[in-house]
């Protein structure tokens, strides 16, 4: 599972994942440049990093690299979420709480991409579905089996 990017390397690796071409360190420095002032040499080192870590691969363009992500922000997030959730010692009151913080057009991303995955488990889907409509006024309620409320409760 991937560790969660640091300040710097998120930096980086949003400009990486927006542009979604081949990048300098150079391009990435001029950027950043304009929010902070950083030097050339940290840049490179970041991008150097990301590189070793498997998140950028890069090539040889004349005297530089050009960095390309070997993957995307949504894949990063998913895995992040995914690492987060299968720690918990009760997934599904960590799902329940989840839901329960999400808002109406978080609900409704999620809802889009059930209808994406229902061809894999109808079923499932389904289930997740029901969830997914109940009243967002309410909250994270129990879990069947657990007895607990969730946070705040």
């Amino acid at each position: 599972m991937p560790r969660r990017l640091g300040e710097l390397e998120d930096a980086v690796m949003t400009r990486v994942w927006q542009w979604n071409r081949p990048v300098t360190v150079r391009e990435v420095l001029e950027d950043l440049q304009k929010d902070r002032s950083i030097a050339y040499t940290t840049v490179m080192t970041v991008m150097d990093n990301l590189h070793q870590k498997g998140w950028v691969r890069r090539e040889v363009d004349g005297r530089a690299y050009r960095y390309t992500s070997v993957s995307t922000r949504a894949a990063y997030s998913a895995a992040l979420m995914n690492d987060a959730w299968s720690t918990s010692d009760n997934p599904a009151a960590a799902l329940v709480a989840f839901f329960g913080m999400m808002s109406a057009e978080q609900r409704a991303a999620l809802q889009d991409a059930m209808r994406v995955v229902q061809r894999d488990d109808p079923e499932e889907a389904e289930v997740l579905a029901e969830v997914l409509t109940e009243d967002p006024g309410e909250g994270p309620g129990e879990v069947p089996g657990e007895g607990e409320k969730g946070p705040g409760r």
